[in-house]
């Protein structure tokens, strides 16, 4: 009984599996389009070399210590004349080294203006990934959206193919009949044929649709998966004042990262002016069997401070308060041009839902209008342009619903990526 139990399950699952695997959600889209950009990998590597710039810049609080070795052959070892005549005062041929500890006492901020600077352009990497993450998903969600849209409007031009084809045998029959002219069954051959044309390019449209999917997904050109509509988003939430969305958003957070950074940089190259407070241990050694002492050990405390460099500090220090405001502009820049993103979205989200609630019943009026001209037509009351008008015009009511859905779907995509929250 328990193997029947388990084979019955492994067939299901068996059986289970690919009806799953052939189902491609929004989310799943979305993931497949972060594990696969190569922007967001140079964004993460970015984040990296920036973390390591804050590693690099923190060895600042820590001593420094070097050491140096070697042996050296003279030709002639030094000496001294006297008058009793000269001697030699070290080997000709000696070994040495050389050992150091040098630690900063104060430096006037420099070192913590150089650390908080890594820390600020290290934030403002992780904000600069977001933020591409964001522009990467909108971008797959408007192609996801448009592939659903297409198969829609593929739908559509079949429909209209179809009734074209319908309305041309019902001609052809009419006029084998004797009753309609020859005309009424040219007129239903060019637009059955304008219709056929309309359906390849939207049969087009569709696959280009899928090969820009497949390219973001890393996927080859022919997969296909069935897509799923889904909208998540809240549109009460459109209401509230635009400030409060956009403040999260992680190009304002990375710009004012930015902006930290420069602040930052204004203080390091101010302290250029000033002096540096150092101390310092080592030892020296040269093998010299002339002397007594051949390892001298020290210790100094001392002062270092810049004369003169050429005005390479006062340039540095214009530099930086340059690069400070240019970073303050580009800040208020970004914060007009992300309130006027979300505001439009929001607008056009709103626009859009109307636009479907209108079209909606376009729908069903252009429907009930093909068939009263359709059945005016066959009682011989009603003229095929008529009927070939009410089929095109129904085509465009669905063509305007479907851009309608589409417009509104990424719309509300775009509120999202306007809040940071795709």
């Amino acid at each position: 009984m328990s193997r029947t139990i388990m084979i019955g399950t492994a067939l299901f699952l068996l059986a289970s599996t690919p009806l799953h695997a052939q189902t491609l959600t929004l989310a799943d889209a979305l993931a497949k389009r972060a594990a696969t950009s190569r922007t967001l990998k140079i964004a993460a590597l970015d984040e990296q070399v920036a973390e390591e710039g804050v590693r690099l810049n923190r060895s600042g609080y820590l001593p420094k210590v070097d050491f140096q070795g070697g042996y050296t052959a003279q030709q002639a070892p030094q000496s001294i004349q006297v008058q009793q005549g000269s001697f030699e005062t070290q080997q000709a041929d000696y070994g040495f080294f050389s050992s150091s500890l040098y630690q900063t006492l104060y430096d006037f901020g420099h070192t913590d203006a150089r650390y908080e600077r890594a820390r600020a352009l290290r934030d403002a990497s992780r904000f600069d990934y977001q933020s591409k993450e964001q522009d990467l998903f909108l971008r797959t969600v408007a192609s996801y959206f448009r592939i659903l849209q297409g198969q829609k409007l593929l739908t559509a031009a079949d429909e209209e193919v179809t009734q074209m084809s319908d309305h041309l045998r019902i001609a052809r029959d009419l006029f084998e009949q004797g009753v309609v002219t020859r005309n009424d069954l040219l007129q239903a051959e060019v637009r059955l044929a304008s219709s056929r044309q309309r359906r390849l390019e939207t049969a087009n449209r569709l696959e280009n649709a899928w090969l820009d999917l497949n390219d973001q997904l890393g996927e080859p050109p022919e997969y296909r998966r069935e897509l799923q509509e889904e909208t998540k988003i809240d549109l009460s939430a459109l209401e509230m004042p635009a400030e409060k969305p956009v403040a999260t958003r992680s190009e304002l957070k990375a710009q004012q990262k930015l902006l930290d950074a420069g602040e930052a940089e204004v203080r390091e190259s101010r302290s250029g002016y000033y002096p540096e407070i150092f101390a310092k241990v080592g030892v020296d050694y040269v093998e010299n069997d002339r002397v007594k002492e051949q390892a001298i050990m020290a210790a100094t405390v001392g002062l270092k401070l810049n004369l003169f460099d050429g005005y390479a500090t006062t340039s540095r220090y214009r530099q930086a308060v340059q690069n400070r405001a240019r970073a303050e502009e580009q800040l208020m820049q970004m914060k007009s041009d992300l309130l006027l993103e979300y505001r439009t979205a929001a607008n056009d989200a709103r626009v859009a839902k109307e636009r479907i609630a209108v079209t909606e019943t376009s729908i069903r009026q252009g429907e009930e209008n093909l068939r009263i001209n359709r059945d005016r037509y066959q009682e011989q009351v009603g003229t095929a342009t008529e009927v070939l008008d009410a089929q095109t015009l129904l085509t465009q009511i669905r063509t305007d619903y479907y851009q309608a859905v589409f417009d509104f779907e990424v719309a509300l995509a775009r509120v999202k990526r306007a809040r940071g929250e795709l």
